[in-house]
């Protein structure tokens, strides 16, 4: 058991080419990783994985989107977080990043053991911000 799994929803791409990028950094760490989209993920995938990225950007007042991401985040309440690492990621338009501390709380209460502070970038994520995401998805299949 020891596949990376990313999954995320992105609306308008910026989540997605940080999805991408965090699996080219696994890539690069010697691990095969299935990269997808919320709508194509169920919680049997996140049982068989070991390490876990999972993507969202804030939506609304800070939020997680609410339509698939929220149910499928909710729906990892009871997995077994045992030997699982975890990070998270996302963009924002606004805000100061409540949206990220907020689930991050809420996956450690859920017995998730996350490798770093979640990674979030205004907008499109550019240069030094893509360079992050590559670090991140290294930093989850290595430490």
């Amino acid at each position: 058991m020891d596949k990376a799994l990313i999954i995320y929803w992105s609306g308008t791409g910026n989540t997605e080419i940080m999805a991408n990028t965090i699996a080219k950094g696994i890539e690069e760490a010697g691990k095969t990783v299935e990269n997808m989209s919320v709508n194509l993920a169920n919680t049997d995938m996140v049982k068989e994985a070991s390490y876990i990225a999972l993507g969202c950007p804030s939506m609304g007042v800070e939020e997680l989107e609410e339509d698939e991401m929220e149910p499928f985040v909710e729906s990892l309440k009871d997995i077994d977080w045992s030997n699982k690492k975890l990070v998270l990621f996302g963009s924002y338009d606004w805000g100061d990043g409540e949206w990220m501390r907020n689930w991050q709380e809420r996956m450690e209460s859920y017995g998730a053991t996350l490798v770093k502070d979640g990674l979030y970038v205004n907008l499109e994520p550019e240069g030094e911000e893509l360079d992050k995401c590559k670090d991140l998805g290294k930093v989850l299949v290595t430490e």
